[in-house]
Order: C-alpha cells, then sequence, then structure tokens
C-alpha cells in the first residue's frame, strides 16, 4: 500500500473523528460555546489541555530545534513544562473560582475599567495571532510533503476542518475533538521514537535509549554525536554556545508565558469546581511529560540518522573517478518540498554537509577540495522525516503525518475560539452592545471565529520563523503583557486600573517593538543591517526568544508605579480580592 494512499486513509479518517465529535457536542449557547458549559472532568480536561498546549511547536519543531542546538535546545524543555507549576499554583484555582468566561473579563472586573478590557483584548489578539501562525506553519509542511499538494491547498483544507469544529462546537466541541487529538498526536509521537530506539540501541524505551550504547559499537549514542558533529566542524551536541543570561531570559519567558497565555487559562474555566482545576493542571503535566520526556530522544536520533544516511557510498569508478550510489528516497522526496536542498558546489556527486562558518574547518575542508557547505534542512522537517530516514513501514509514516496535523489544529482551534471570545463577549457584548442576547452573541461568536480563521491562514504562509521560534515570541508576548496584571491583580490589591492599562501596554510595546526590530517585516524588506553579527547588537545579549523577561520586568515596574503615583482601587475591589485568595464564608463543597 503506497504511503501518499495510507497518509490520506489515516489523515482522512482523523478529520472523520475531529468532525463527527464536533457535531456530537456542538455548542447550543454562550455557556456552551465560551467555557463548555462549566461540564468537563479533570481527567478529559487535562488531555484536552495538553494537547491545546502541545502545539506545532512541541510535536513538530521542538525535538528539529535539539537536533541541530543540543543542549541549547533544553531551554524549551524547561521553559514549556515549568509554566505549567506556575500556572496550577498562581493563577488557575484563583481564575477559575472568578467564574467569568474570558481572561479579559476577568481584568476588566478586577480593574473596574472598560478601558483595561479593550488593552487586554489587544493583547489577547497579538498573542493569539502570532502563536497561531506558527501552526498554520505546520500544517502547511505537513500537508506539503505528506499529502503531496501545494502548501495554499494545505493551508485551505486545515482552516477548514477547523473552521468546522470550532465554529459549530465552540469551547464544548474543542475541548472532546482536543482529547481525541492528544490520543493521536501521543501515539504518533512515542511510535516511531519506539521503532528507532530498537534500531539504534536496542532499547525500546526512548528516554533510555537516549543514555544507551549505540548497538555493536560499545559507544553512548551522545559520545558518538559528539563525535560526529564536532569533526564536522559544529559545536558539541552535549554542549551549549548560549550564553547564561540568554539562558536563563529565555527560560523564563516561556515559564511565565505558558501561565499567561489565554488559550491555556480558559481551558480551567471549563471544569466544575475550582479543586477540578488544580486536578486539571496535574493531569496535563502527566500528559505533557510523555511528550516531553522523549523529545530529547527524538532530537539526537534524528541528527544521528540524518547524518550516516544522506552521504551516499561509492559504487565503483569510472575514468579513475568514483561515483557514487543515489542519495535514498526521504531525501529526494522532501528535496521537492523545498525544506531540503542540496547544492553540488563542487560537482563530486557527494553531499558536503560541514559548518563551512567555522573558520577553522573550512580551512581544513578546503584542502580536500570542498567548496561549502552543500547541505540546508530545514529544522522542522526533523520529527515528520524521521520515520522515513530510519526506513520505518509506511503506516507509521502516515500516523506521524496525522499526529502532527493533530499538534497544530488542536492549539490552532483553542487559539482562534480565545480571539472570537475577545471579539464577540468582551468587545460587542462588553462595551459596544451589552444588551446583546444571548442568540446573537452566540452568533457573532462564530461570525468572529471564521474571520479569525481567515487571518490564521494568511499569516501561515509567511512567518516570521520556524515553528517553535513564532511560538516563542507568542510566549514572550503573553509573559509581557498579561501574565503581571493578572498576578497582580489576585495577589496585590494596591495595583489599580491605571497601573494595569500602563503595565500591560509598556510590556506588549517594548516585547512587540523589540521582536520586530530584530525579527520583523522591515527586516524582509531591507535586509539586516547588522550582517551576521545580530546577537552583538541585542540588549544585554537577551535574544528576541528571551526578551519578554524585560517586557515583563517594565511591566511590573510601571504598573506599581503608576498605582501607588494614583487613588487606591475602590473598597469593594480591595475585599473582592480578599475573597478571591481568602473566602470569608469558606465552603469546601463547593471548592
Amino acid at each position: 500500500m503506497s504511503l501518499q494512499f495510507m497518509t490520506y486513509a489515516v489523515v482522512g479518517s482523523s478529520f472523520a473523528l475531529y468532525i463527527g465529535i464536533a457535531f456530537w457536542s456542538r455548542a447550543r449557547n454562550t455557556g456552551d460555546f465560551y467555557i463548555a458549559g462549566r461540564s468537563v472532568s479533570p481527567l478529559a480536561n487535562g488531555m484536552a489541555t495538553a494537547a491545546d498546549w502541545m502545539s506545532a511547536a512541541s510535536f513538530i519543531s521542538m525535538a528539529g530545534l535539539i537536533a541541530f542546538l543540543g543542549y541549547d535546545g533544553s531551554v524549551y524543555l524547561m521553559g514549556w513544562t515549568g509554566g505549567y507549576v506556575l500556572l496550577a499554583l498562581l493563577l488557575a484555582p484563583y481564575l477559575r473560582k472568578f467564574g467569568k468566561f474570558t481572561v479579559p473579563e476577568f481584568i476588566a472586573e478586577r480593574y473596574y475599567s472598560k478601558t483595561a478590557r479593550i488593552v487586554a483584548v489587544i493583547c489577547l489578539i497579538f498573542i493569539s495571532f502570532t502563536y497561531v501562525a506558527g501552526q498554520m506553519r505546520g500544517v502547511g509542511i505537513v500537508f506539503s510533503r505528506f499529502l503531496e499538494v501545494d502548501v495554499t491547498v494545505g493551508l485551505l483544507v486545515g482552516m477548514g476542518v477547523v473552521f468546522i469544529y470550532a465554529v459549530l462546537g465552540g469551547m464544548k466541541g474543542i475541548t472532546y475533538t482536543q482529547v481525541a487529538q492528544y490520543c493521536v498526536l501521543i501515539f504518533a509521537y512515542t511510535v516511531p521514537a519506539i521503532f528507532i530506539a530498537i534500531q539504534i540501541t536496542d532499547n525500546p524505551i526512548p528516554q533510555l535509549a537516549f543514555g544507551s550504547e549505540i548497538t555493536g559499537t560499545g559507544t553512548a549514542l551522545l559520545d558518538k554525536l559528539d563525535d560526529i558533529v564536532t569533526s564536522l566542524g559544529f559545536h558539541e551536541y552535549t554542549s551549549g554556545t548560549k550564553s547564561k543570561i540568554d539562558v536563563f531570559c529565555i527560560t523564563m519567558a516561556l515559564m511565565v508565558g505558558t501561565a499567561g497565555l489565554p488559550h491555556v487559562i480558559v481551558r480551567f474555566f471549563t471544569v466544575p469546581r475550582v479543586r477540578d482545576a488544580r486536578i486539571s493542571a496535574g493531569y496535563a503535566l502527566l500528559f505533557i511529560a510523555i511528550l516531553y520526556t522523549t523529545a530529547p530522544a527524538v532530537g539526537s536520533m534524528a541528527r544521528y540518522n540524518l547524518i550516516n544516511t544522506i552521504q551516499p557510498g561509492p559504487v565503483g569508478a569510472v575514468d579513475g573517478n568514483l561515483e557514487y550510489e543515489a542519495r535514498p528516497e526521504w531525501f529526494r522526496t522532501w528535496q521537492r518540498t523545498g525544506l531540503v536542498q542540496f547544492e553540488d558546489k563542487n560537482g563530486d556527486g557527494r553531499v558536503q554537509y560541514y559548518n563551512d562558518a567555522n573558520p577553522d574547518f573550512a580551512d581544513r575542508a578546503a584542502e580536500y577540495g570542498w567548496r561549502g557547505n552543500e547541505l540546508t534542512v530545514d529544522r522542522d522537517i526533523m520529527v515528520l522525516a524521521n520515520p522515513e530516514i530510519a526506513g520505518l513501514p509506511n503506516w507509521v509514516i502516515a500516523l506521524v503525518a496525522a499526529g502532527g496535523i493533530a499538534a497544530a489544529l488542536s492549539t490552532a482551534a483553542g487559539l482562534l475560539l480565545v480571539i472570537s471570545a475577545a471579539v464577540s463577549h468582551d468587545l460587542i457584548k462588553g462595551i459596544f452592545v451589552p444588551n446583546i442576547s444571548e442568540e446573537h452573541e452566540l452568533l457573532a461568536g462564530r461570525i468572529a471565529a471564521g474571520l479569525a480563521i481567515v487571518v490564521a491562514g494568511y499569516l501561515g504562509f509567511d512567518p516570521p520563523g520556524w515553528v517553535a521560534q513564532v511560538v516563542a515570541f507568542a510566549f514572550g508576548l503573553a509573559a509581557a503583557s498579561l501574565f503581571p496584571v493578572i498576578l497582580l491583580g489576585i495577589f496585590f490589591k494596591r495595583v489599580n486600573k491605571y497601573g494595569a492599562i500602563a503595565g500591560m501596554l509598556t510590556g506588549l510595546l517594548f516585547t512587540y517593538g523589540y521582536i520586530e526590530y530584530f525579527k520583523g517585516l522591515f527586516l524582509k524588506w531591507a535586509g539586516s543591517p547588522w550582517g551576521d553579527n545580530v546577537a552583538a547588537h541585542w540588549l544585554f545579549g537577551i535574544s528576541p526568544e528571551g526578551i519578554g523577561v524585560i517586557g515583563m520586568c517594565l511591566n511590573f515596574a510601571v504598573a506599581i508605579a503608576v498605582s501607588y503615583l494614583t487613588p487606591p482601587p475602590p473598597e469593594r475591589i480591595q475585599r473582592m480580592v480578599d475573597d478571591l485568595r481568602v473566602p470569608r464564608n469558606f465552603d469546601e463543597g463547593k471548592l
């Protein structure tokens, strides 16, 4: 059975499942549409939260980053998991107890200001559309390779599927669809990892294979990988090159960004009780850990297999010159997508893959007649191409395609719903048409979701970086804009509306401006003004992925300073904050 037929069958079946769930669980009122009627069990919510959060960045891109960055890629592992601890301890139970539909609604009531609500909506839209651009890129990559269609067609198909279950089912449909998507993506991620771990180390547990010896060699996988990459002029796989301050800032930005992401926070509004919010976070951490402890093994094995399979061996000599066997099928199929590129600079038929940016190695390579690195590999293909590189069966490759699409669509749906809720509930009902009927509000939410899907598809055509990199920008924006005012709103009753508004705007504008300055559109028009040494111009040596920490600090400082320079919040607001943390009429049965 051909790979294309198998892929269409597996991916098509998963789409049918998602759409069937959407019809079964379609939203009938605004409560269903925004928060699934607060009827989701902690176990189901934990699975849905894991799928919502483990996006294309986690499934497709993270192991690819680890494959090429090695030790430096650990910042993504630490940041994206540590954030859930902050969320479970500091935000989720209190926001669930507050009992509202959206994050901007909490900010509006806590800071007694419609202006604060509008600013929160603006922050939410910046965060969500930045995040969703990465998901749409992931959808396009999967479709363009496995279904062998144009990226445009792939994006349109993905948009259509999300439109059906997000617009029809709202949060209720998305929640149960995400439960199914979690099962698909985690199975699709772990099965190939087990096969490849057995191939390389004879150990079926990827987490243990990561530290095991390569079969028949007596050499540990990581030691062998260090030897291979350093012999090609790259830095050691197990050592880092990033500065300590940049590692700290990226990790911190991803952690607090996780706790400030509106599409993740809103998941804890869907459970019946406050206690269930904490339990849901625990389940989510467990389900996320399965993938995240597997990712380092996947990344290292993918880099090992890549290097060992791109170089064909000699098959004989013609007129005194060696001829080489054709490059493997996986290489040629991925070349057609443009995500793997080979330029034979010296005409010898071999793939010269090395770090020609390393002057010491470039000089040595010249002695062998090499004229520069000839291979370019997009980091986002490593997980998707890994089963093909390892020669696994077609059904495993098709399963990976379905898992990648599930990861991208699950997060995209959650993001699009919070954008929809921000428009219909926070702007239309909360600001402009407060007396709108529930039926019309539901219609407005569905229209807003449809429009958001169109914008998301457009962003997927030209995102500003790799999937994980784009998502890191979104986390930085969340860390700098929403997280501080939510945390202060719960634990610091002296902060008022003036401080909250000033803090959000400061954090958002600073962080977005920094990212735009070093990664934005003007660079595409004018080119980099710094040449190859962009990092030398970063503020304090902090990359755009980690700058959200500085934005967060500015937000905290401005919010507190402005609050103390202006009148304190009304007494009722201060009592509300006290009751939010330590309720006066404590009733365990209602918690």
